[in-house]
């Protein structure tokens, strides 16, 4: 019998060549003997770990990059310093509930004066009502603000709030159905516990950027535009409010926003800073260097009361009160844009002379208003003064804010910013006061010497404290407790 084949001979050999085919029979011609299958795959083995060693020992490739594939995977830089800030985790949220919060500060006087002049006939007893609420506030403040450093912003903002709000109400009631007037200064005087919102927003801000003052900086400018735009928006939608729906729709509505607002900020726990119980320091009084800012900020109140009433007084001289409230929006809305102007640079320099040329920008910006109102008369040209007298406001704000903050004790920080608030408060009605007196006895041209001279006075108290304290502010201390751990906090208050 014939020897079969062995299992080399019987399979064809694999081709290497082209597209050429395969012989049809089993190739006879000598030679050695193909691997088996056993040796094939041991051979690639061998193979695949010699390239990888090949590879070891040679420095790595960069990735291969496609503008379609591989964009997505490049992190995005902030456009502007803005843009950072609210990249972070519950930024929005929480400014969302303070600016809801914010605006009804600029509602709740507006308001108190249109519902009670309406139904009792009398604007005396209408401004009387508001500055007992304003003078209450002054009072009131201080002592709010430290339980909200000692206890936190959600525990203590959400209770006193909620007793504004009450007062408001019975103001409402009291005025609806005819109460005797002292209910009325009873009513308005329980609306004093409305925490600073501001200074708790800020307070926010600064132990999120604990570690960076730029980012700081720009938070703090941020929140000065915020309070401009409030007080822009506020008085406007009040007298909307109160004029096209009933008087009482005003106070109404700034009661919902408020409550409302403070819910939805409190509600963002993940960004309050930690309170502090037991605070070792001394009042933000008898630190050094802040009585003398403190009166500092009294006469840079001044300035805001005074033109305030000024303002109205000489567009009534014209003929068109009606339009002395868009006039003043166009200073506030110069501040704003000021603000976030400010906001997106890194300020140079010592904060103590940041707010000294600040102060002296103010003296000489406010001057136009005088210029203009002496000079042509004109409404018009006055509502342009009134713009460029406004953008120097918001920096000198916001770096005597600054100053307010380094120099409070640890753990002070939002009692110390309701004191500046306070000091603005009780400015802003000693210039109210000085400013109608001098309408009265002189004109409402000569009352634009009121402002003018506040901003002096603030500019010559920040040029003699300057040096004396120059050394004694510390540099940003990051994170503190709940109220304010590093904010440049501003008042809520009417301007």
């Amino acid at each position: 019998m014939p020897q079969q084949p062995s299992e080399q001979t019987r399979t064809p050999p694999l081709t290497v060549r082209g597209d050429s085919p395969a012989p049809a029979g089993p190739d006879l011609r000598p030679g050695p003997s193909r691997p088996t299958r056993t040796t094939r795959t041991t051979r690639t083995t061998q193979a695949t770990q010699a390239t990888q060693a090949t590879q070891a020992t040679q420095p790595p490739q960069p990735p291969r990059t496609t503008r379609t594939n591989h964009t997505s995977r490049i992190p995005r830089i902030p456009r502007t310093p803005y843009h950072r800030l609210f990249a972070v985790p519950g930024a929005r949220a929480f400014t969302l509930g303070n600016l809801l919060a914010r605006l009804p500060m600029g509602m709740f006087s507006v308001s108190a004066v249109i519902m009670i002049a309406g139904a009792r006939g009398s604007y005396a007893l209408a401004g009387a009502v508001t500055a007992t609420g304003l003078a209450a506030t002054a009072l009131v403040a201080p002592w709010t603000a430290r339980l909200v450093d000692r206890h936190g912003q959600a525990r203590i903002a959400v209770p006193a709030t909620a007793f504004a709000v009450l007062g408001s109400l019975a103001l409402l009631l009291c005025v609806r159905f005819g109460a005797p007037d002292w209910t009325l200064f009873a009513a308005y005087a329980a609306t004093a516990t409305t925490p600073n919102t501001g200074g708790m927003s800020r307070a926010r801000w600064a132990h999120l950027f604990r570690a960076d003052p730029d980012a700081a900086h720009t938070a703090n400018s941020f929140e000065q535009a915020a309070d401009e735009l409030c007080f822009m928006l506020g008085p406007v939608c009040a007298a909307f409010l109160c004029t096209t729906l009933f008087p009482e729709a005003g106070t109404l509505v700034a009661g919902v926003l408020l409550m409302t607002g403070v819910l939805v900020f409190a509600a963002q726990r993940s960004t309050e800073p930690p309170p502090q119980r037991h605070p070792r320091s001394k009042s933000p009084v008898l630190a050094p260097g802040m009585p003398p800012l403190l009166l500092g900020f009294l006469a840079t109140g001044a300035v805001f009361g005074s033109m305030e009433v000024v303002t109205i007084a000489f567009a009534d001289a014209q003929g068109h009160r009606s339009a002395a409230g868009a006039v003043l929006a166009l200073q506030a809305a110069g501040s704003c844009a000021a603000g976030l102007l400010y906001g997106a640079l890194k300020p140079a320099g010592p904060a103590e002379r940041r707010h000294r040329l600040g102060l002296a920008a103010m003296t000489v910006t406010m001057s136009l208003p005088l210029l203009a109102a002496s000079l042509t008369g004109s409404l018009p040209v006055l509502a342009g003064a009134l713009l460029l007298a406004g953008t120097a406001t918001a920096p000198t704000m916001v770096t005597g804010m600054a100053l307010v903050q380094r120099r409070t004790p640890e753990g002070r920080l939002n009692e110390g910013m309701t004191l500046a608030v306070t000091g603005l408060l009780g400015g802003i009605a000693c210039g109210s006061a000085v400013g109608g007196w001098v309408v009265e006895r002189f004109s409402s041209t000569a009352g634009y010497v009121v402002p003018v001279a506040a901003a002096a006075t603030a500019f010559t108290l920040s040029a003699l404290i300057s040096g004396r304290f120059r050394g004694s502010s510390p540099p940003f201390r990051g994170s503190a407790p709940s109220g304010g751990s590093n904010p440049c906090a501003n008042s809520d208050a009417p301007h």
